[in-house]
């Protein structure tokens, strides 16, 4: 799954409305350490698995496609 520029504008802002940090929010989804979120965040890298996308839609109560764009098999890594 791809975090658009977009994506990331929204998703910081329901970490805010909700008062979520980085480090909570990783932990919430079972990532073990919030470091890869945090370049996400920052735009340093900006894929996920479906996995982790679907499990913070669902930890904000959105829709995957609110925040994530399905990535083709033909865009690149």
């Amino acid at each position: 799954m791809l975090l658009t520029s977009e994506g990331r504008k929204r998703l910081a802002k329901l970490m805010v409305i909700q008062d979520v940090s980085q480090r909570q929010l990783a932990e919430a989804i079972g990532w073990g350490s919030h470091s890869y979120l945090g370049r996400l965040m920052r735009g340093k890298v900006n894929t996920l698995s479906t996995g982790a996308a679907v499990r913070i839609a669902h930890y904000f109560g959105v829709g995957v496609d609110d925040l994530f764009l399905a990535r083709s098999s033909s865009d690149s890594r």
